[in-house]
């Protein structure tokens, strides 16, 4: 069972070009499933490359697509101009770059932030761009018109923003979770309007600010027994809450904070990553009302567990890469470690599945491909000049992969002209 972030929005597609659009962060079913059987097993910087895009800035924010349309954030190294770009699927020319938004006292990012963090969230005709309290802004995807903008959303990120604005039910949801404010809140798509906003109960006992921001991305889920469910990661705990008012269901808690992996929703359980600085996996029963920490966690694995890159459920398993390259498959049912090995390299971005494959893209511009069955088994290591901070898009047969100054599109065919 998937979860349904963008399940309302995948039903207008059915009249769109050949191709499943990459709407936001982690794809269409918001878990790095793509659905191509040709994903490219094997390229470098002169093979399989059909074009290779510059993109100026300083930007982590992974690039979502509509029918020709490529839309990614990016920001001065100072974060004192916030940028949007657009890029044309087929030849990879720049259709639109434009500073959005201008920041007189932009506050301090470390060096696994940008200003540009947040992913973009996109529909038919429409693309929201948010770089957190920083600014949010709805444009026409084709023309990039300006329908709204949010400027008042308080928040400070301590670190930088990074949380991804998802769409759900005509609403545009939104984490806001600083060293001050920590909140969700939900804004009606066409007017930018305030939907509902739910203030996060948390006692932190503490006034270090990384213990109190948080990165995480929510997604939608419908339970077992009909229940549909916001789930929200953040610093010290998880809550469910109503999606339409934003009560809450449930919470539970654990002492990872920083959070950033998109929970995943399979097998009747939701999987979650505490954040920093150990990272645990929990496996959540979501049936439970009010504090189930005690009650509701299936397991807990704490061996190698990511505190950035998101898991991957394929079938059975539950495959994880850590932070330092240490790479894992789990029963996803019961936590049991089928095998752990070390692939090397420090990652950032979020993996993909695809034909049986698991994609791990790394800071250094490597990609390793393992296989996606309980055996460990490497088909590929791919090299690029650049690393990866932003996980990638996938769409038909196509990579798009955005590097430390590049947006590419990887894909067995001629290479075209370069855009570059």
């Amino acid at each position: 069972m998937r979860a349904l972030c963008f399940s309302l929005v995948m039903l207008a597609t059915a009249g769109l070009q050949a191709s499943e659009p990459w709407p936001a962060f982690r794809g269409p079913s918001a878990d790095g499933h793509a659905s191509t059987n040709d994903l490219p097993l094997e390229w470098s910087e002169t093979g399989n490359v059909v074009w290779k895009t510059p993109i100026h800035g300083r930007g982590w924010s992974s690039p979502v697509v509509w029918g020709n349309r490529i839309w990614l954030t990016t920001a001065t190294e100072d974060g004192r101009e916030l940028s949007a770009v657009c890029v044309d699927l087929e030849s990879g020319r720049i259709l639109h770059d434009f500073v959005m938004f201008e920041v007189e006292e932009p506050r301090d990012t470390r060096q696994f932030n940008s200003f540009a963090s947040p992913t973009p969230v996109i529909e038919e005709g429409r693309v929201y761009l948010s770089w957190g309290s920083y600014g949010l802004a709805c444009l026409d995807s084709e023309s990039a018109d300006v329908i709204w903008v949010r400027r008042d959303l308080e928040c400070n990120h301590w670190r930088g923003p990074g949380s991804s604005p998802i769409l759900y039910d005509g609403m545009l949801i939104l984490h806001y979770d600083g060293y001050d404010f920590q909140y969700v809140v939900a804004l009606d798509k066409e007017t930018g309007d305030t939907i509902w906003r739910t203030e996060r109960p948390h006692n932190f006992e503490t006034d270090n600010g990384d213990h109190k921001k948080a990165y995480g991305t929510p997604i939608v889920i419908e339970t077992p027994d009909d229940v549909l469910q916001l789930i929200s990661p953040t610093s010290k705990g998880t809550f469910a809450y109503d999606p339409a008012t934003g009560e809450e269901l449930w919470r539970v808690r654990y002492r990872g904070f920083s959070t950033a992996c998109r929970p995943l929703y399979e097998h009747g359980l939701v999987y979650i990553s505490s954040g920093f600085s150990r990272s645990e996996i929990l496996a959540v029963d979501p049936t439970g009302r009010g504090d189930v920490t005690d009650t509701h966690i299936r397991w807990i694995v704490k061996k190698s567990m990511p505190s950035k890159p998101s898991p991957l459920i394929v079938g059975d398993y539950l495959y994880t890469i850590d932070d330092r390259g240490v790479a894992t498959c789990l029963e996803a049912t019961t936590g049991k470690q089928v095998w752990q090995s070390r692939v090397g390299g420090n990652f950032s971005a979020s993996p993909i599945a695809a034909a049986g494959r698991l994609y791990l893209f790394d800071q250094n511009g490597k990609t390793t491909v393992l296989a996606a069955r309980p055996e460990f088994e490497v088909l590929a290591e791919n090299h690029l000049d650049e690393g990866t901070m932003a996980s990638p898009a996938v769409v038909g047969d196509a990579l798009i992969l955005r590097t430390d100054g590049h947006l590419y599109r990887i894909e067995v065919s001629q290479p075209a002209a370069g855009a570059e």
